[in-house]
């Protein structure tokens, strides 16, 4: 048996029970809003009912996700101010992210709960994941790896300055 080697994966390996916790005080979300860093801490937008930040561990290059500010497990108890931003937030990230990375597609969902795949319990987000023709390749399947074109920091800095120069809501 071969062995591939991945410890950037230990970072989100033992976060995970406080990331997967359903409490504000241990929320992935709650905390990063916190931290003044954005670019640290991958924020790509602050809006007043929701933000915008791109997955740490992403399942292809560009992935964002999509979040309101206020600690909420589910979409439907979000006020109608809140809703509208959120999704508004998404479109604009879709536009962003054909701008910046020209993709062909793109995947965009909400699991919301731990049976649904949720990775953060308590806070309701929506990911967008950028993809392109074969864009899927044989190392997830053999090697149980994902291979991300670009590094996080780059992409950042790319959809950032969209960010900047893309009409604010």
């Amino acid at each position: 048996m071969k062995t591939l080697w991945a410890p950037w994966r230990a970072e989100y390996i033992y976060c995970a029970g406080g990331q997967n916790s359903a409490s504000k005080r241990h929320c992935l979300f709650c905390n990063l809003l916190k931290a003044k860093d954005d670019k640290e801490n991958l924020i790509l937008y602050r809006g007043r009912r929701a933000f915008v930040v791109m997955n740490r561990f992403p399942y292809n290059n560009g992935h964002v996700m999509v979040a309101p500010v206020r600690h909420t497990a589910t979409i439907e108890t979000l006020s109608a101010a809140e809703s509208a931003e959120l999704f508004a937030l998404v479109q604009r990230s879709l536009a962003v992210l054909r701008r910046a990375l020209r993709p062909q597609g793109f995947n965009v969902g909400a699991n919301l709960g731990r049976v649904a795949g949720a990775g953060v319990i308590g806070h309701a987000h929506v990911h967008i994941v950028p993809r392109w023709l074969g864009d899927v390749n044989f190392m997830p399947l053999l090697a149980e790896t994902k291979v991300i074109s670009e590094h996080l920091t780059e992409t950042y800095d790319r959809l950032r300055r969209q960010f900047r120069s893309s009409k604010s809501e």
